[in-house]
């Protein structure tokens, strides 16, 4: 089922948690909801499924208005962080609730809804523990039957509200994967809410990144990372250094280094900021020669962990470009890093190969 999203703002007093959202979502798409604590993400995914009411915009559900609908006549499926399961109910029983609590007239009968348990746990591949209580399973298991007891009633919309976030990592990466593959396996229209970008990037077809109640930017999980379409989408997706100057006519200097900006031609004399990503700095020895080419910076630290050799390194010079963190952070392969024969307190030079400019921002408005 599609769901189309209108000028939706929702205020708890003085905090604007939505303001002025507008969002398609696509019939049998896996969405997520993707941004920091606070951004609104959650309470947009209340207002979805009913458990919120929005101060102003609509709801439409399948081209049919669903704004005033009570969350019980929305046939929405809802997953919380902490499983949410019946502590006093064995496995199936849980997974079974939401059929047995329907009014008599759609009630299925007790064979049916045997069987739709059943079938629903030989999905989630916990068929084997349908006799067992919530607390003799583990954390990855909870979760799977609440996404069972979810899917059970049948819903037209799945919600998950940072699903996997009570999880360690190792079980969440397994837990994404499976979701993935059970999401492909239905097709039911899913919108789930995390902080974690690797999740998302991971596991959605879009994402919506959202910042203080507002949506930056929706896109492919390609699209957001390879054309960030502001500085809040680019700094929050996965590490990055940030560095302050001056762009003119499409062009910024950063140390010895110049970098491209033709979407900035423009702009003259004009504040701004560069963000480079560690993997986009080619990092070579220091050479006096080379100096202009690039920023001249001294190796404070090196940490390997497997094939990934991350650098931290101080500025020597130019430091009036580098931004809010003056250490810069490069990474290169172990490999590289080895035959550089690279030692801390050594000097070298650091070229971008790949950045992007954007004109300095005023500060978003009000709370």
């Amino acid at each position: 089922m599609s769901i189309e999203i209108r000028h939706l703002s929702k205020r708890f007093g003085s905090f604007q948690a939505l303001r002025d959202v507008n969002l398609d979502i696509e019939s049998g798409e896996l969405l997520a909801l993707l941004g920091p604590s606070g951004c609104g993400k959650t309470t947009l995914l209340r207002i979805i499924a009913g458990l919120e009411s929005a101060d102003a915009g609509t709801i439409s559900f399948g081209g049919e208005n669903a704004t005033n609908l009570h969350v019980k006549d929305r046939n929405v499926g809802f997953v919380f962080q902490h499983y949410a399961l019946f502590r006093h109910m064995t496995v199936f029983e849980n997974v079974a609730f939401g059929l047995r609590v329907k009014p008599r007239s759609v009630r299925p009968s007790e064979s049916a809804i045997k069987k739709k348990v059943l079938d629903l746990l030989k999905l989630v591949q916990l068929d084997w523990l349908a006799d067992r209580y919530p607390t003799q399973l583990s954390g990855g298991q909870r979760q799977r039957i609440a996404l069972a007891r979810a899917l059970a009633v049948e819903p037209k919309v799945l919600l998950l509200d940072e699903p996997f976030g009570a999880l360690d990592a190792k079980v969440r990466k397994e837990l994404r994967r499976w979701l993935r593959r059970l999401h492909d396996e239905l097709h039911v229209t899913s919108i789930f809410v995390t902080h974690d970008q690797e999740e998302a990037l991971e596991v959605a077809d879009r994402v919506v990144l959202m910042n203080s109640g507002v949506i930056e930017q929706v896109g492919s999980p390609q699209e957001v990372w390879d054309h960030p379409a502001s500085p809040f989408v680019y700094g929050f997706l996965g590490n990055v250094n940030l560095f302050r100057g001056q762009t003119h006519k499409g062009s910024m200097q950063l140390g010895g280094a110049r970098i491209a900006a033709p979407e900035l031609e423009h702009a003259e004399h004009a504040d701004a900021m560069a963000f480079v990503r560690p993997h986009d700095f080619e990092v070579t020895r220091y050479t006096q020669a080379g100096a202009d080419n690039g920023i001249v910076v001294e190796l404070q630290r090196a940490i390997v962990v497997g094939p990934v050799a991350r650098l931290e390194l101080w500025p020597l010079e130019h430091q009036q470009t580098i931004g809010y963190d003056p250490l810069i952070e490069a990474s290169l392969t172990e490999e590289r890093f080895r035959a550089l024969n690279l030692k801390e307190g050594d000097k070298l030079l650091l070229t971008p190969k790949k950045a992007r400019v954007f004109l300095n921002q005023a500060p978003a408005g009000g709370a």
